[in-house]
């Protein structure tokens, strides 16, 4: 039985959380508002090479995106459970922003590449590992197992690798591919700012999970054994995605992208999202300050 209430006790708690709340509500945008009928002609005018490589990526986001938006759940409960509300409350826009993130992406493949069937068949091993069994290993566990441990793998799954680093990597390729198109003389506006739209949703999202691994740090420094150990498990799987997408393209991938650059970026952004949680071990939460 709830026996009180804290908001009424003792007011909201200032922290990363609530500033990621705010942050959600001042920078709402609609999936719906977007035009996609020049992106439509420019689509149309690619070689088939480029309009299956545009229908490769937008199917494995929408395929993340759709795990992502079913998979958080738990977490919302989680921290209801222990009573964090200003989490719940970031939480809230956080889910919202993930469905948003799945009909920008059906969006794009019904208007844009007006899509003709499943494309299941372009989500590959490494992929369906990764979202068909690590992801929601990982954060259906939290329905019957709140532990610190269990909270850091589902946030390392979730926040740091699918979004931090193949999320980000993925961005990284869409918005290469409209540099290529404008030096040609076309564009996709209403696609890049979708995509610009849902990778700032993203960056709250992955300051929200490091920081509830950061709490978790604080609390027992001993749970790095957890994150190199997830880690572990999880980029094998991330990289192989990367490297499956380009080996779809034996010929070269088309409009002059190459898997060094994508897998030198993918390092990159692993590289920034530990040297945060490295200094989280030593400070915890005010390692986060700048986010």
């Amino acid at each position: 039985m709830r026996t009180g209430f804290r908001a009424v006790e003792r007011g909201l708690e200032a922290g990363l959380p609530l500033r990621l709340y705010h942050k959600a509500k001042r920078r709402f945008w609609d999936p719906a508002a977007l035009d996609f009928r020049e992106d439509r002609e420019v689509f149309l005018r690619l070689p088939p090479e480029g309009q299956d490589l545009l229908l490769r990526l937008a199917s494995l986001f929408l395929g993340g995106e759709e795990a992502v938006t079913l998979d958080l759940l738990p977490l919302v409960a989680r921290v209801a459970r222990e009573g964090r509300l200003e989490d719940e409350m970031y939480l809230t826009t956080f889910l919202l922003e993930e469905a948003k993130h799945v009909e920008f992406f059906a969006r794009f493949l019904e208007e844009v590449a007006g899509r003709e069937g499943s494309l299941a068949h372009y989500h590959s091993p490494h992929y369906r590992r990764l979202f068909g069994e690590l992801l929601p290993e990982a954060m259906e566990r939290l329905w019957r197992d709140g532990s610190p441990k269990a909270q850091v793998a589902a946030a390392l799954t979730y926040n740091v690798v699918v979004e931090g680093v193949l999320a980000e990597t993925g961005y990284q390729g869409f918005f290469r591919l409209a540099e290529r198109l404008r030096e040609s003389g076309r564009a996709m506006p209403g696609t890049l700012e979708g995509i610009a739209r849902v990778r700032e949703d993203e960056s709250r999202h992955i300051a929200y999970g490091l920081y509830l691994i950061a709490r978790h740090l604080e609390a027992d420094p001993g749970l790095w054994e957890v994150v190199e150990g997830r880690l572990g498990l999880l980029l094998p799987e991330a990289m192989g995605v990367v490297g499956e997408l380009f080996a779809a393209y034996p010929g070269g991938a088309p409009l002059g992208l190459t898997p060094e650059e994508f897998f030198a970026y993918a390092s990159g952004q692993l590289q920034h999202r530990l040297r945060i949680l490295e200094r989280a071990r030593a400070l915890g939460v005010r390692a986060l300050s700048g986010l």
